[in-house]
């Protein structure tokens, strides 16, 4: 049995379901066994929790409720006109492509609908952060590089 063979032999075992094979000849003797370990993988979701205003401190004038889309979660910050923009998903929050590249949005800034606000990374993934509100930049709730949770808060919007 030459090199070629032990290969081919290899490449068997490792496809097929058998996990150990003996040989035993005069000139050599030949014992390969596969080393199969089970890994098992749960997942679970996340369950998502929604807050309500009680009724007496609610605004009388106009009632908002939070907006949610498949990019991120909106809300209204109690007592003021601040809007909140909150993670969609877990990750690394970072406000710029790029260590040497600019930060998308800083404080004082004008946004509109559309704009980046920060990245988000997850399982290698990069996704942008788009604003759903027209408004000011009045804080930002995340340091860079920093791990943000699911509906974690990243930044309060001026809307006026």
């Amino acid at each position: 049995m030459d090199l070629k063979d032990i290969q081919a032999l290899i490449k068997f075992i490792s496809t097929s379901g058998v996990d150990e094979v003996s040989i035993e000849r005069k000139e050599f003797k030949l014992n390969i066994k596969k080393n199969a370990r089970a890994t098992e993988v749960v997942m679970t979701a996340q369950p998502q929790i929604y807050h309500q205003l009680p009724a007496q401190n609610a605004p009388q004038t106009e009632s908002v409720a939070p907006v949610e889309t498949n990019q991120i979660a909106v809300s209204p910050v109690a007592a003021t006109n601040l809007i909140e923009v909150k993670s969609p998903m877990i990750g690394t929050f970072y406000r710029s492509a790029g260590p040497d590249k600019p930060q998308f949005i800083n404080i004082g800034d004008e946004i509109n609908l559309g704009d980046t606000l920060c990245i988000i990374e997850a399982m290698k993934l990069f996704n942008e952060i788009e604003s759903e509100v027209k408004g000011k930049i009045v804080k930002v709730l995340v340091d860079d590089a920093s791990p943000v949770e699911y509906d974690q808060p990243l930044f309060l919007i001026d809307p006026s």
